[in-house]
């Protein structure tokens, strides 16, 4: 009987510290591109499908703590340990813009319609500035409860999603009145938090927990108890019938979203080991095939969701059975109770 061979991730080198955040940017005409941040202080892109390098932004002169691409992938951002937010002009690496701040930057995102860059930080205020205006100075909202640790846009750039190093909750704003509209209520800090590529769900991580919310009604669809501390999840962009968590046991793992039962990849022998530090950011390809990594250890990994073959077979789950489609689980979701928490055991 031949033996299945062993998928083996990309691993990509470059990084000399850790690496704290990663973004993939949606399908350009170009293919779709990786950039990461590192303590660093050098932002890396990539090609999102092959790892391999394209260039690094130089200039920021701390730890590099949060990184973004626009929709187009034209432009990238990123927030620093420097009091800095730069924008970066991605097909040269020139720097665009720096917008000095009063302490570290740890979160930063480009609007859809790309003509703004939401920053938020130790400061605790969430600024918005105009890239068409850059010397205007930016809209402020100052009345977050904590040092900022995540920031989002969701509802066509409508409402600002936000979490903090210190408290628990997201934290949901409209963006005209500059108010909290909607605080969703974890245990922990969230230590992560992704809107999804269709902008229905809200996939937050907090201590052990992964959670996923509903965005436009904000109701808990389920939640999630790992074995471990949870510092980054990810929601499969296309199904939605998968997701990944890294975290402190150096692992990525890859659940079923229904069941949330650990999914185990057969022509995969060793799946998802090989960091030799704490993981701290995972996030899926656009086009949901395969997903990176980035760790303690400096480096970035991408690993394949699928074998090569995945097209020609009928994807199973690990009990044998056809996997749920993507309009079936669509059709759950929305028939699901969303007022009321869901636990894995319950």
């Amino acid at each position: 009987m031949e033996k299945k061979k062993a998928a083996v991730p990309l691993v990509c080198h470059g990084h000399s510290r850790p690496v704290v955040d990663l973004f993939y940017s949606p399908v350009t005409p170009d293919g779709y591109f990786l950039i990461s941040a590192s303590k660093d202080s050098n932002p890396m892109l990539r090609n999102g499908e092959t790892g391999d390098w394209i260039g690094t932004f130089e200039g920021h002169k701390g730890a590099v703590w949060s990184c973004c691409l626009d929709t187009n992938a034209l432009r990238a951002a990123s927030g620093s340990a420097d009091f800095s937010a730069k924008v970066w002009d991605a097909l040269t690496g020139d720097e665009l813009h720096s917008f000095e701040h009063k302490h570290i930057v740890r979160a930063c995102a480009f609007s859809k319609d790309t003509h703004l860059l939401l920053t938020g930080g130790m400061e605790k205020i969430l600024r918005v500035y105009d890239l068409n205006k850059p010397d205007v100075a930016p809209k402020e909202l100052d009345k977050s409860p904590g040092s900022v640790r995540t920031v989002a846009w969701l509802h066509n750039d409508q409402t600002i999603l936000s979490s903090c190093t210190d408290t628990g909750g997201v934290r949901l704003w409209d963006v005209r009145s500059e108010k909290i509209v909607q605080t969703l209520e974890t245990k922990g800090p969230v230590t992560s938090a992704e809107v999804s590529q269709d902008g229905r769900f809200i996939t937050t991580a907090d201590g052990s927990s992964v959670k996923f919310w509903d965005a436009n009604h904000f109701g808990l669809v389920k939640s999630y108890d790992m074995s471990f501390i949870v510092e980054s999840a990810s929601l499969e962009p296309k199904s939605g019938s998968k997701f990944i968590a890294g975290g402190e046991d150096m692992w990525v793992h890859v659940f079923d979203f229904l069941t949330g039962e650990e999914i185990t990849l057969l022509y995969c022998a060793a799946c998802n080991k090989g960091h030799h530090g704490p993981v701290h950011c995972v996030r899926f390809a656009p086009g949901g095939e395969s997903y990176a990594s980035g760790s303690e250890d400096g480096t970035i990994r991408i690993w394949q969701l699928s074998p090569p073959n995945a097209d020609a077979e009928e994807a199973i789950d690990t009990n044998g059975k056809p996997k749920a489609g993507a309009e079936e689980i669509a059709c759950k979701i929305e028939g699901f109770h969303i007022a009321k928490e869901e636990k894995a055991g319950e």
